[in-house]
């Protein structure tokens, strides 16, 4: 596992690396992974939905502090892909966090050119991104995170368990949700997975 992490973190992006493909692939009309006019599509709204939680996010002051005082340095793996509205919902917020900590290092990488690795970290037996992979510095797993928050999590199976998938009226509906938590239900879950190997820092 160890050597399967290091050379995926060799082939990471940093957060602005990221950004910077992101903007290159919407001006040429293109996507990470399998291109078809969905994902081309999804990636430039995706764009815009980065750019806006770039501006708007922001910690609170306890929060700031919680993450600036992390003891524990490691490094945050993210897998992910262009076209995945969740993940856009979410990688400005492990930024931002990332940002707060001088002991964090984000890093992303892409699910499709990462097979291995993505299906060493599965959710319920499938390839589901965005998954955090939290690490060590000897890059032992800490803890795993994603695809979802516990709330939005909720809302996916609940709907599913009453009309069988998910649909284009529950996508929607969901990121009306992801825009009124602003990246709470997120923060606090990353505050309580890094309390677990913080032994003296309080929970926000």
């Amino acid at each position: 596992m160890r050597e399967l992490l290091l050379q995926s973190l060799k082939n990471s992006l940093s957060y602005s690396n990221y950004l910077k493909l992101v903007k290159d692939l919407v001006e040429k009309e293109s996507t990470t992974g399998e291109i078809n006019p969905d994902r081309v599509k999804f990636t430039a709204l995706n764009l815009k939905r980065m750019q806006r939680l770039n501006r708007n996010i922001k910690l609170s002051p306890k929060q700031d502090e919680r993450f600036k005082n992390l003891k524990t340095r490691q490094t945050w793996l993210v897998i992910l892909e262009s076209w995945c509205a969740d993940g856009a919902q979410t990688i400005p917020i492990l930024n931002k966090i990332a940002e707060a900590s001088e002991n964090i290092d984000l890093r992303i990488v892409m699910r499709d050119e990462n097979p291995e690795l993505m299906d060493n970290f599965l959710t319920n037996g499938t390839r589901s991104i965005p998954k955090l992979i939290i690490m060590d510095q000897d890059l032992e797993v800490l803890a795993t995170w994603g695809p979802r928050s516990a709330p939005a999590t909720r809302m996916v199976t609940d709907y599913k368990n009453e009309f069988g998938k998910i649909d284009a009226s529950f996508k929607a509906k969901l990121q009306v949700w992801y825009n009124k938590d602003k990246g709470l239900s997120i923060i606090n879950e990353l505050c309580n997975i890094t309390g677990r190997f913080e032994t003296d820092l309080s929970v926000v």
